[in-house]
């Protein structure tokens, strides 16, 4: 990316069902073929795009997090101060912005899902792998003039008619910072402090191996930018309602530890009831972090968490420390990822999901040799 120095690396997030489903386009490299990053046409093809566009239609994934609705409301206070009409949007019901990205600036863009048009001129999705995770706007993504897809996934299999795909770079954000820099638009404090949401939510504070140089150098741009670093952490990692803490009670007191797991690396799983949220008054997207306390457990490889919805469904988030790819694990129960951190949903019920999930690491994991 010229201008600006190469984002590289994977990240670890929560990752859902893989596919390729909305707009028809060809397939991006399979996640273990070779990837390709965005060509200077691609990124050309969407400035002619955005020129051309008199209103934007900005979408994070369903239960956003802060690379995706980051990345969504910087882009629109940039296209905004470009005289752009905007709107930003996500497909959940009902709409709620987690309390942990309450602090990101840009919120009156914010629009609910009927008030996104039933065929926009111009869409751009952010941090999203699979049209399925737009949620009750796919229908509308699917209908747009021009979709365009900005994310980072290495099973994003290529939906769209657009694309800057790069599975190397650490979050969405990064790229959301290029595009800007191609736009001529300058980081300013707030659309600094959305970029910075993003980067550190997908890199775990700047912990995980999705961290490079070039990651630490984005970081130091946004801060001097006026970003207040310690407030965003604050917000995002170290603040949580009462209730959380008795629903992450509960379900660390259901974990299993089952250390003959995945080739004998150990496998540690919980999972939280609906029942659970309810009791609490604690919203689903709260409990998306509760996967990086369960996987502390140094006795196992694999962690996995799985979440019920109301419907009875469960989402499964899992973990990996590097010995074991666990996109590999979820795409047999119909999910995806990256090798570290993956996901899926399933219909199977709590004991018979945990025991497909556990043959699917055992069928890719070769046992510690003696």
């Amino acid at each position: 990316m010229p201008g600006r120095p190469d984002h590289v690396a994977s990240h670890v997030d929560i990752e859902t069902p893989t596919g390729a489903v909305g707009v028809s386009a060809p397939a991006l490299p399979s996640p273990r073929g070779e990837l390709r990053r965005p060509g200077e046409a691609d990124w050309q093809a969407v400035l002619d795009a955005i020129a051309g566009a008199s209103s934007v239609d900005l979408l994070a994934h369903v239960l956003p997090d802060g690379d995706a609705l980051g990345s969504a409301l910087a882009v629109g206070l940039a296209l905004r101060q470009r005289g752009v009409e905007v709107r930003v949007s996500f497909g959940d019901d009902p709409q709620v912005v987690p309390a942990s990205l309450s602090f990101l600036p840009g919120q009156e863009l914010i629009v609910p899902v009927s008030e996104v048009p039933e065929r926009p001129e111009l869409m751009i999705s952010f941090d999203v792998a699979d049209a399925r995770r737009l949620g009750l706007l796919q229908a509308k993504a699917e209908a747009a003039r021009q979709l365009v897809v900005v994310d980072h996934h290495t099973s994003n299999a290529g939906f769209g008619t657009l694309r800057l795909i790069d599975p190397l770079a650490p979050a969405t954000a990064v790229l959301v910072d290029e595009l800007l820099r191609r736009l001529g638009v300058p980081l300013d404090q707030q659309i600094a402090t959305c970029l910075y949401a993003g980067v550190a939510s997908d890199t775990g504070s700047f912990r995980y191996a999705a961290t490079t140089p070039a990651t630490h150098e984005f970081a130091s741009r946004l801060l001097a930018a006026g970003v207040r670093h310690d407030a965003i952490s604050r917000r995002l990692w170290d603040t949580q309602s009462f209730g959380y803490l008795k629903v992450l009670a509960a379900a660390l007191e259901r974990a299993e530890l089952e250390p003959l797991a995945a080739g004998g690396r150990g496998l540690v799983w919980t999972w939280v009831p609906w029942a659970d949220l309810l009791a609490h008054g604690v919203p689903p997207e709260q409990i998306e972090g509760l996967i990086d306390v369960v996987r502390k457990a140094a006795e196992a490889e694999v962690a996995l968490v799985l979440k019920e919805d109301p419907d009875g469904s469960l989402r499964g988030s899992s973990r990996a420390n590097g010995a074991v790819d666990v996109a590999a694990a979820c795409a047999a129960l119909g999910g995806g990822g990256h090798a570290y951190a993956a996901g899926f949903t399933s219909h199977r019920g709590v004991p018979a999901t945990v025991a497909a999930f556990r043959a699917a690491l055992d069928a890719q994991s070769a046992p510690i040799p003696d």
